[in-house]
């Protein structure tokens, strides 16, 4: 493993790097990108069809208060706030929802927790970033179940590349003991058991050691991915392919949480972990929209671009 992507440097070439690069940030790095630059572009194909409105943008200012013009432009001027939004809410309800699944480590120690740089809940960071760009496009006057659909692959793809991060890192969400006696002859063995050697959190696990799953949640997101990219066009209401995603998302965390190692407490006279309420509430709401969206959207009226710049510059 490389929980450092500049220790590949020391091995291949023989000289360290100034400053450390760590996997797991590179890859959540990439998968922001990728994730911005996707819905970026689904945001101008719903502008150029008329389905979204504009964004005034302004030109210049002469002082604190004399605005010298405004420019109209595509939603996806927007992504630049958005994706430093994802980040910092992201994050933050990450490491929140991290620590209430840990409540007892966390009373041990909470500046350690607090500032460690592991310890994320994905579902948790996903909910308050949620909530944080619901508030701020509906600030800007977009349609917030359009801009969902044209988030929705993009995350899937991004969860998938955020995994690759935990698998080079080696940051315990890897899976319980593998059985090499149920592995089927053709999957390889590195691909049913892996014992993550160097890894970021200098726990040495026994032969022959655990299930990749962030491996497997890669594979997993990205054939997700490819069915929702397929359906951007879908002719249903908007809110509809986000309805699906949800529906996809819940559904990948709570197969994979069968044979991942996670903390787990006592619901209803059943032994659950965090991950597996969330993903329970994520399917229940996502089938819940498709049932209701699942209708052909009326005909909407067309956003004429050259409208929008003229009412926003008069």
């Amino acid at each position: 493993m490389y929980p450092r992507i500049s220790d590949i440097f020391i091995d291949l070439f023989g000289f360290e790097l100034p400053f450390p690069i760590y996997s797991f940030g590179a890859m959540v790095a990439v998968a922001v990108l990728t994730a911005a630059w996707l819905t970026g572009h689904e945001l101008d194909r719903l502008y150029e069809e008329g389905r979204l409105s504009g964004v005034q943008i302004d030109r210049g200012k002469s002082g604190k208060s004399r605005r010298r013009g405004a420019d109209v432009v595509g939603p996806s001027a927007l992504m630049g706030t958005i994706t430093i939004l994802a980040l910092a809410a992201g994050f933050g309800g990450a490491k929140l929802f991290h620590i209430l699944e840990n409540l007892g480590e966390f009373a041990e120690a909470p500046a350690r927790m607090i500032f460690s740089t592991g310890g994320f809940t994905f579902y948790g960071g996903l909910l308050v970033a949620a909530l944080a760009i619901g508030w701020y496009l509906r600030r800007k006057g977009l349609r917030v179940p359009l801009v969902a659909d044209a988030v929705g692959p993009g995350l899937m793809l991004a969860y998938g590349i955020g995994r690759i991060g935990c698998h080079l890192a080696g940051d315990g969400d890897w899976g319980i003991s593998s059985d090499l006696a149920a592995r089927p002859g053709w999957i390889p063995e590195w691909l049913w058991a892996e014992t993550y050697p160097n890894n970021i959190l200098n726990i040495e696990l026994a032969s022959p050691g655990v299930y990749p799953t962030p491996i497997y949640e890669f594979l997993m997101a990205s054939i997700l991915f490819g069915i929702l990219w397929s359906l951007r066009g879908h002719p249903f209401r908007a809110g509809w392919l986000f309805s699906l995603y949800l529906l996809f998302a819940g559904f990948e965390r709570i197969l994979i949480e069968q044979i991942r190692v996670n903390n787990t407490f006592d619901l209803l006279g059943m032994t659950v972990t965090q991950a597996e309420v969330i993903s329970v509430l994520m399917m229940a709401g996502g089938a819940a929209g498709l049932v209701v969206l699942s209708r052909k959207r009326a005909a909407e009226a067309r956003v004429q671009p050259s409208t929008v710049a003229q009412s926003t510059s008069s």
